[in-house]
């Protein structure tokens, strides 16, 4: 008996649609997509890499990969704070690139189907709205998605 890996590989995908890791940047709550996580590790020492924009915290050996990492906190504009315990960072795995993201605190996964998400509201150019996919209310908590091709638009072209 034979498996039909393409299959397989569907079946994996459709199990994620829809299903979002949620996190916390102060006490917004954001999701991502888990079509895009490859997995959750603790803040490990990361090598600065000079003449980036202050939310490029530099790079990670991860496993024998060099990995960027970004700071969500500084990239969304906000203060930097210092890392504690609860601070992880999210691996995500972009145009073909694995891309660290630096959290304050992970939450949990949550489904959200087509009708709970909502399209966000356009209100001009507030750096942190323009990388929204959608906007739910999940179990009486807000969760502002982020699209991940928009988040990493300006920072992942070829050189």
């Amino acid at each position: 008996m034979s498996i039909d890996t393409k299959n397989v590989a569907e079946d994996a995908l459709a199990d994620l649609r829809g299903r979002y890791l949620t996190f916390f940047i102060d006490n917004t709550c954001y999701g991502i997509e888990l079509l895009y996580i490859s997995e959750i590790i603790g803040i490990q020492p990361i090598t600065h890499i000079p003449g980036l924009p202050a939310y490029f915290k530099g790079i990670i050996n991860l496993r024998g990969k060099v990995a960027p990492i970004i700071d969500v906190r500084l990239k969304l504009g906000q203060e930097e704070r210092a890392y504690d315990d609860k601070t992880c960072i999210i691996m995500v795995n972009i145009s073909d690139m694995q891309v660290g993201l630096i959290v304050d605190m992970v939450a949990d996964v949550v489904s959200m189907d087509d009708a709970l998400r909502n399209p966000p509201p356009d209100s001009g150019a507030r750096t942190g709205d323009r990388y929204l996919s959608s906007i739910a209310n999940v179990a009486g908590k807000v969760v502002l998605n982020i699209d991940c091709e928009k988040f990493f638009q300006s920072d992942l072209r070829p050189y």
